[in-house]
């Protein structure tokens, strides 16, 4: 009798914690569908509230901006108020923010909006882990975190998919508005289920949290975001380079921070390891590059080839399928390739980028659906390759006790780069398209775009020499 009862409660807590993770995953399934639908959404978008390309360029870097600012911020406050508390209040103003997109009566509020969700995105997010390790043994944690890489990697395929069919179908005539409003179904039955399901903790107040720091970060990431877009949308005049300049200033103010902080965001240890910081401005680089490429590709295939929201998300497909099923293999092949596997995943990105410039160059506008889906697919290899493998290489020679902060500040930095390479390659997309002289024209903005990406691409190369050789589970 007492072993039935034993296995009873070893069943239920075993389902408790299979719940528990659903829970978790659907929280980062919702950031990342959000961070990604905007891609496909915006044009249509801009087409109906205004705004014009400002708007579409602010449309996903002030999502990613506020992530990506306040992402090593949220982990703090979890550790110092409870992760349970962090991750409901997260929710739920999540769940908030994306109605007010979905109600959203102009470009301003749309932004405001969007900001809002990236910053109570940043609240969720970090405290997922936490709450796994808590609940699960760690014996465990292996089988529950295998599942992370397939559903991430799905998710990614179907933000953008899921955003075109809904403005394609119209539902209740809401149009773009019902991708947001839909939040109002999805995070509202995570959020009951995580208040049901998440165990309580009361967190330890004497973790400190360093808001200047996070303070001047924001500021930096503004400045730039605001000084590209504002360039590329009204000329640039004294303003846009104010605008940048007073960003670097911040980014210089954070940086002596980091140095000086009794409780800094990013630990000082860490900046004095090559093998980090390179992996840390490889990471900028390479994520920004790729940021800037999807979304000029989305940009092309409805303004440039005339195809609908639903028809240029199915044409992001192969270039999805490529980073999942590189992902995945890289995940088997980092133990014996190690930083190799970077500078695989780099060449094939350059590879298919410079295939897709050359079908650009070559067919222009009149460029066919299939004939696009062999560079996508190589471009998505690469990619997926080097998502893999980037950052495991990175903190392949730190010590354990820096691997929460490492691996706070490079999720912090991926967002960040996602910001500013969106708003920069657009700025080139769009600054071409409106100057005649240049060339004008969606086919010439988009091979502008693409050589530029492919130049970015290319100075990432030198930093592969300063990784370390191997990923950190082959050093320790």
């Amino acid at each position: 009798m007492t072993q039935i009862l034993h296995d009873t409660k070893e069943t239920e807590s075993a389902r408790r914690r299979w719940a528990i993770l659903g829970v978790v995953l659907a929280a980062d399934v919702l950031d990342l569908l959000d961070s990604t639908i905007t891609n496909i959404a915006a044009p249509t978008i801009a087409g109906d509230l205004g705004g014009g390309t400002g708007l579409i360029q602010w449309l996903g870097a002030a999502y990613a901006l506020a992530l990506g600012v306040l992402l090593v911020l949220g982990g703090r406050l979890g550790d110092r108020y409870g992760r349970r508390r962090l991750f409901l209040a997260g929710l739920g103003g999540f769940t908030a923010a994306s109605v007010a997109c979905g109600l959203a009566v102009n470009p301003e509020s749309l932004v405001v909006a969007r900001l809002l969700q990236g910053a109570f995105g940043a609240l969720v997010i970090p405290q997922g882990f936490g709450i796994l390790g808590a609940t699960w043994p760690r014996d465990q944690m292996g089988k529950a975190f295998s599942l992370f890489g397939p559903v991430m990697g799905l998710s990614a395929v179907g933000g953008p998919i899921l955003a075109g069919f809904l403005i394609d179908t119209d539902i209740a005539g809401l149009g773009w508005r019902s991708m947001f409003l839909i939040n109002l179904v999805l995070g509202g039955a995570a959020l009951l289920a995580a208040a049901r399901l998440l165990p309580r903790d009361t967190g330890d107040r004497t973790v400190s949290v360093d808001g200047p720091g996070s303070a001047l970060l924001g500021a930096a990431m503004l400045g730039l975001l605001s000084g590209l877009i504002e360039g590329s949308t009204n000329g640039w005049t004294t303003a846009p380079f104010l605008l940048i300049a007073a960003g670097l200033a911040s980014f210089a103010a954070f940086w002596h921070r980091q140095r000086t902080a009794a409780n800094p965001l990013i630990q000082p240890s860490l900046l004095r390891n090559r093998g980090f910081t390179s992996g840390l401005a490889l990471g900028v680089v390479f994520f920004a590059a790729v940021a800037g490429l999807l979304y000029v590709v989305s940009l092309f295939q409805q303004q440039g080839l005339g195809r609908s929201p639903a028809g240029a998300a199915l044409g992001l497909v192969p270039l999805s399928v490529g980073i999942v099923v590189a992902s995945i293999a890289c995940h088997q092949l980092i133990g014996r390739l190690g930083r190799r596997l970077v500078l695989a995943g780099l060449l094939i990105t350059l590879t298919g980028t410079g295939y897709l410039l050359a079908l650009v160059a070559h067919s222009g506008t009149d460029t066919g659906t299939w004939a696009l889906v062999p560079p996508l697919l190589i471009v998505g290899l690469g990619m997926g390759t080097c998502f893999g493998t980037v950052y495991d290489v990175a903190i392949g020679d730190i010590d354990p006790s820096e691997a929460g902060s490492a691996g706070g500040s490079l999720g912090a930095v991926q967002q960040l780069a996602n910001a500013i390479g969106a708003a920069a390659v657009t700025t080139v997309y769009f600054k071409t398209l409106h100057t005649p002289e240049a060339g004008g024209g969606e086919a010439h903005a988009t091979i502008m775009s693409l050589t530029v990406v492919a130049a970015v691409t290319l100075l990432c190369l030198p930093l592969v020499r300063l990784l370390p050789r191997k990923a950190q589970d082959q050093h320790h």
